[in-house]
Formats: C-alpha cells, structure tokens, sequence
C-alpha cells in the first residue's frame, strides 16, 4: 500500500480500537475510535500495553519534527503480538514485543554499509495511511509505531520479541534506553576511566548516565535544573551539577579545568550544545542526542574548531546495530544493571498524555508512561 493509495472502511478492521488522536499542531490530542488498516502479509498487530512518552512526541505535536494530521503519536511501545500476517516468520500470536520506531530494512546503502540506525527505509511505515477515523479522514501513524492506542498495525521489521520483562521495562528500551546509551557506547566511544558530562536528565538523558556507568567511566556529572532529575541520576552513580550560569564553569573546575573526555547532550537546544561542546576537552567528543528547531542555530568559530580538535556528533536512535543493541540492553534489565522502569515518575491512560507533555515542558519528573488499556504495568 503506498502513501498515494487512499484506505476504504474495507481495507480496515470492522471494529475500532480507542487512540488519542491529534488534529492539528499544538492542539491537545483527544481519545477517539480508530478504526486500524488490516494487517498485511508482511505487517502484526499488537495490543500495546506500555508507551513512554518522549520529547520526540512533544516535537511532533508541536511542529518541531514534521507531522502529517491527523495523527497517532506514541512510539516508545511494548505490547503484545494478536494477529500475524501470512509472510511473518519467528513471531507468532501471544508474544510480548518492543516496537521499534527506526527499524532497519538490512539490505539498503546505509544498511550495508554498517550504518542501520540510518535505514533508508526506516521511516517508510509512517508515510503509510494508519487508518481511518469515524469520518472515514486518514490517520497516520507517528514515528510509523502509533503507540498512543490500544492497538497499532506495524511491519514485522518494527518488532522484536522480548523475553522476561515487565511491559514498562520493556518499553523504555524501544526508545529512551537504547538512545542514551546507544550515545555513550556507540557515538562517544565512552572507555574505562573516562569522564562523562550529560546535560538534560529526562528518560534518555538518564539512560545515558547508565550508559556512561556501564562503560566503566570514571566519574559521570549529571546536570540538569530539577532537584528530582539530579537526586535520580545520582542514585544512578552521577555526579549531580545543577543546571545555571556557571555550569560550564563547574564542570571545567571539576576536571582541573580541562573538561570531559566526553559531553552528552540530551537537550537539543543551541545553549546546551554551546554548554557541552565547552565542557568537552580537547580531543574529546561531543555528541548531540536532543532534537532542536532548525532555525535555533549554534555558532562555531573557525579558530574554536581547529583549537579545540573536539569531534561534534549528531546521534541517531542511539547510532549503533539493533541486532547487537537490543540483546545487550535486555541482559542488562534482566540483570539489573540497567534501570528502566525505577525512571519512571508518572503513569497515565491515554487521556493524560497532554499532562505527561505538560511535565516534559516544565523539566519535572523522570519519564512518564501510558497504559492504553488503562491498567498499570
């Protein structure tokens, strides 16, 4: 089905499902029936039991990230498999899964060149029609998931199977864990030893700190303006640096003014990115992981650039395989060295999500998650 192929009632499931459906950008988003687009032979639909709420929805109900509307956001998901298509292979009905919103197609340039957080075709599904809402308007799938609904249709590539967690452990791994960490690991290269600055302390910022612990990293400063942000990342293993004027000041002045050999920032905006480019030493990596407005631009001055010999590093999904990623990051939950669900400081049913959103734009909290079916996980 392409994007020019308009749904009919009867490429549809015959019953809806309830979504939080949003219309326009900046509106609140209301629960309403959907009525999904059939599963394919290449496609499962899940019953999702647990969605993170992340900036990233924000960005896209807001027009930070382009959005077409009327839409369903929500793709930081776990749910369970309730209908296969006929190709799908290795999946079967009553599996518990992540859904991922940046699949990989494996066979593109990017793919074979390594490189399969950048998919050609990782955004594919979410140029595809979702499904109808009572009116017979299209409805399209956010990030291509679509989690802020009690089901979603998605390509079998968009799913893996997960064994032994907890609907919220697992959700958070779909996005938040695998992007902070994924940033430490794979984009800034964090060795034994090394120090860590991240800036920005909501559900990937705070995966990062772990992420920075788990590599061994010998001191990580967690900076951020909420008193319950730094209190969580420093029961994580964090150094907690409150977020003001002098913030680059103090973390200098913490590493005898040299900076960090690392600087995480999970903000996105041009001051945090001109705070953790400062912060970094030279020779060192600053990896940006937040998603800022395209006209918010950062000034870089040619001498600064040459000087400093830093690397500046754009992060994707947490730039790195989701074959190799995902396994390592279960055996971590199950571990317990990974904390997923101990982030979480707001549960909601669909109709809270503008109340999740509400928190993200005030910096409160941890992460909040959505239960779709209304009951907690």
């Amino acid at each position: 089905m392409s994007e020019q192929t308009p749904l009919t009632r009867t490429d549809t499931y015959a019953e809806p499902v309830r979504a939080l459906i949003h219309r326009s950008l900046e509106a609140p988003g209301r629960v309403e029936d959907l009525f999904l687009r059939k599963a394919g032979p290449g496609d499962i639909r899940v019953a999702v039991d647990s969605v993170g709420v992340c900036h990233s929805d924000l960005s896209l109900s807001n027009g930070t990230l382009a959005q077409r509307m009327p839409a369903v956001l929500g793709h930081e998901a776990s749910g369970t498999v309730v209908e296969t298509g006929r190709d799908v292979k290795g999946l079967a009905t009553g599996d518990r899964v992540i859904l991922l919103w940046n699949p990989s197609c494996g066979d593109c340039w990017f793919c074979r060149a390594g490189d399969k957080h950048l998919c050609e075709h990782a955004a594919d599904n979410a140029q595809r029609p979702h499904g109808l809402d009572a009116d017979g308007n299209t409805v399209w799938a956010g990030l291509g998931v679509g989690g802020f609904a009690e089901q979603t249709v998605v390509p079998a590539t968009s799913v893996m199977r997960v064994d032994g967690l907890a609907p919220d452990q697992a959700a958070m791994l779909g996005c938040a864990s695998i992007t902070g960490v994924g940033a430490v690991t794979n984009s800034a290269k964090v060795a034994p030893g090394h120090s860590v600055a991240v800036v920005g302390l909501g559900g990937v910022g705070l995966s990062a700190v772990q992420g920075a612990v788990l590599s061994g990293a010998g001191t990580v400063y967690a900076i951020d303006r909420s008193p319950e942000r730094l209190a969580l990342a420093e029961s994580l293993g964090a150094v907690p640096v409150a977020a003001d004027g002098e913030t680059v000041k103090t973390v200098r002045g913490l590493t005898s003014n040299r900076g960090v050999d690392a600087a995480i920032d999970c903000v996105g905006g041009s001051a945090t990115i001109r705070q953790a480019w400062q912060m970094t030493r030279r020779g060192g990596r600053t990896v940006v992981v937040g998603i800022g407005k395209k006209e918010d631009l950062v000034p870089f001055s040619p001498l600064e650039l040459f000087y400093s010999s830093r690397s500046l590093i754009g992060c994707v999904a947490g730039g790195g395989d989701p074959s190799i990623d995902y396994p390592r990051l279960v055996d971590w939950v199950k571990s317990g060295q990974l904390v997923t669900d101990g982030l979480i400081t707001g549960q909601f049913g669909l109709d809270g999500v503008d109340e999740a959103f509400g928190m993200m734009k005030t910096g409160s909290g941890g992460r909040a998650v959505v239960h779709p079916g209304g009951e907690t996980a």
